[in-house]
């Protein structure tokens, strides 16, 4: 039937749902179950109920920290070239049901700001009732809403559909991406679209994993290759790129309050955890009880060109070029024995204190890779690692193309953020 026809008939359906009568046919299950949730939480059929919109801080931050923000170009080049932009709108949401990304015409982005479709809206299920965002976090699986599907009538002019992207590694719901227009737009292959492009997403994110195992496997190697006993190299979520003395194995269940030290792992026993670069070595029984997962940590920022971090531990040492951004940061740490608050690296390196969403998203990456060596709150060097910075022999060469106020202080002046004079180095 056409598009208003079917309209006309959902809100019977609709009606009859609310009223307790025989509806004039049956809603879908997905749509039924969402209606029986919306009763039951006591959601307003006829009241369009907001929650309180992400500042632009917050949203930037949740932003940088959403895995999704890699596969944008994935999610755009899979929807943009046939999406008619003059009628739809695409959406990008976090797990938690808020809008990140959109796109669309200025005409149909003005529509959905009068709907409250906005970056920074939570469009969580609970919230504005049954949607293409909420209902498909929920559900687990592609969702089609369409007009009187929707549990608040005023949505009922829209339509949408939403599939979410899970994370190949551990399963883990990462957000919804989501076609939504005016009821006109309304097509049923709309559905098996979005849903194909997020299939691709969660491709990209398996081939990225792949290239991640890759990389680590590479630091690894030479590190069993040195090994007596059993060990494997394992990502943070387990699973595994390179074993020596092991028969190999996709995957180890990590224990929940894991990192460096001696662990229990239930597959393998008690075994020393040392931090490589996205990822751990795992040494079986091996290690003496008490020896240190990462003993020390070199920062040489003696050549500008190649920054560089190399980190010792029982087993033997891996290095890391780093970024010029990472660079700053690990220096201005190593400088600072007590540890910086975001608010306090923001000022050091932006003259900025508010610049926290920077700050935070940064040193996440950074500790992607120096896990276990680096701690937080205060952002700070672990306490048992001792750390070794090798300047440049001239300050003036000290990461010379920063523009960071606390690099620039310390060429000028030959002392760190903390005032320590030029050429020391700090366990």
């Amino acid at each position: 039937m056409g598009a208003r026809e079917a309209a006309r008939l959902l809100k019977g359906v609709r009606a009859a749902a609310l009223a307790g009568d025989r509806p004039p046919a049956e809603p879908r299950p997905e749509i039924a179950e969402s209606w029986r949730r919306m009763l039951a939480g006591g959601v307003h059929p006829d009241r369009d109920t907001r929650s309180r919109m992400l500042s632009a801080a917050e949203t930037e931050e949740r932003r940088q920290l959403s895995p999704l923000r890699d596969l944008l170009p994935v999610l755009r080049e899979g929807l943009l070239p046939s999406l008619d932009g003059a009628l739809h709108i695409m959406v990008v949401a976090d797990a938690d049901g808020r809008l990140l990304w959109r796109e669309g015409h200025t005409s149909i982005l003005r529509k959905a700001d009068r709907l409250g479709f906005a970056v920074g809206a939570d469009w969580d299920e609970a919230v504005v009732g049954t949607n293409g965002v909420g209902t498909a976090l929920v559900a687990r699986r592609p969702v089609q809403v369409f007009s009187a599907e929707h549990f608040v009538s005023s949505h009922h002019d829209w339509t949408c559909a939403g599939a979410p992207v899970h994370d190949p590694r551990d399963g883990q719901l990462l957000g919804v991406i989501d076609v939504s227009g005016p009821l006109a737009t309304m097509h049923p292959a709309t559905l098996a679209w979005v849903s194909s492009v997020a299939r691709l997403a969660e491709r990209e994110l398996r081939i990225r994993h792949l290239e991640s195992l890759e990389r680590l496997r590479s630091v690894a190697a030479p590190l069993l290759a040195r090994q007596p006993g059993r060990a494997l190299a394992v990502d943070s979520h387990g699973w595994t790129a390179a074993v020596t003395g092991l028969a190999p194995t996709d995957r180890i269940p990590l224990p929940k309050s894991f990192g460096p030290g001696r662990v229990w792992v239930p597959q393998l026993g008690d075994c020393l955890v040392e931090p490589l670069p996205g990822g751990w070595l795992l040494s079986v029984a091996q290690a003496p009880a008490g020896a240190p997962a990462a003993a020390r940590v070199v920062l040489d920022l003696s050549r500008p060109q190649a920054c560089l971090v190399t980190v010792y531990g029982a087993s033997g040492s891996w290095s890391q070029e780093l970024s010029p951004r990472h660079a700053e940061l690990l220096f201005l740490l190593a400088e600072s024995p007590r540890g910086r608050s975001a608010a306090e690296l923001a000022g050091e390196l932006f003259g900025d204190p508010t610049r926290t969403v920077t700050v935070r998203a940064e040193m996440s990456r950074v500790r992607r890779n120096l896990a276990g060596v680096l701690a937080h709150r205060p952002y700070r060097f672990a306490q048992d690692v001792e750390v070794e910075l090798i300047r440049p022999g001239n300050p003036a060469a000290l990461l010379p193309h920063s523009t960071a106020p606390a690099v620039i202080g310390a060429r000028l002046g030959g002392a760190g953020p903390d005032g320590d004079p030029w050429g020391t180095s700090r366990p």
